[in-house]
């Protein structure tokens, strides 16, 4: 029988709040704007998430992709269809991402302790504080996935 983990892993806060919900990791940057607003799905061609949805996801990505125009009202249009991101957790702070997810307030770290890239998978339940900078994977052992 498999028991129950816990792992809590530190972060920096780049826009505060709380989010929970299913990661979603991309290894390539994301351009919101290359998002179909109505359903959150990725339609970039060749892009690691093409075809995949990042609508209430916790999205792990290195950072964001496109102008300051692009990236503002790709993710503006998928927060005013309730498919914008749950949260974003970043390797790279881009000034244009930073500024949008504030005014969008959705919750965005970045920093995050190496371990954390180790063990983190698609489907795995994250809860994110930013304001206290810490992200919580859950999970039995072997695997943070309910």
């Amino acid at each position: 029988m498999n028991g129950t983990v816990r792992d809590t892993f530190k972060c920096r806060k780049i826009s505060g709040g709380r989010a929970e919900g299913p990661v979603l990791i991309s290894k390539d940057r994301v351009c919101f704007y290359l998002a179909e607003p109505g359903s959150g799905k990725i339609m970039e061609k060749g892009h690691d998430l093409e075809g995949k949805s990042i609508a209430g996801k916790i999205l792990v990505m290195p950072s964001g992709k496109g102008s300051s125009v692009v990236q503002a009202d790709g993710l503006y249009k998928l927060s005013k269809c309730g498919n914008s991101p749950k949260a974003l957790i970043v390797k790279e702070a881009d000034t244009v991402l930073v500024s949008t997810a504030i005014i969008l307030e959705i919750p965005m770290v970045f920093k995050v302790e190496d371990d954390f890239y180790r063990k983190i998978e698609d489907g795995a339940i994250a809860k994110l504080d930013a304001d206290n900078g810490l992200i919580t994977l859950e999970g039995t052992e072997g695997s943070y996935r309910l």
